[in-house]
């Protein structure tokens, strides 16, 4: 299990082929990652389960960028 605490702000959330489609705005309750906006002025959420490591300053989530943005949230968990 991922600690969520060794998820900081402005960590770049990198995909499972190690390309970076977010960055870490903040964690948004226990299980949720929020995003910094993006060049559409919009915010996305992922889910802590998605995080397989957090390791050289990069947060790394279990499946391709593509898929990543194709499921994340527009809008937060309640």
């Amino acid at each position: 299990m991922i600690n969520a605490s060794q998820i900081k702000p402005e960590m770049p959330v990198v995909c499972s082929k190690d390309g970076q489609f977010g960055v870490v705005d903040h964690m948004q309750g226990a299980d949720t990652i929020k995003l910094n906006k993006d060049k559409n002025g919009q915010h996305h959420y992922i889910p802590l389960s998605w995080v397989t490591s957090v390791e050289d300053g990069k947060v790394k989530v279990d499946r391709p960028g593509d898929e990543a943005m194709q499921d994340w949230s527009t809008t937060p968990p309640h």
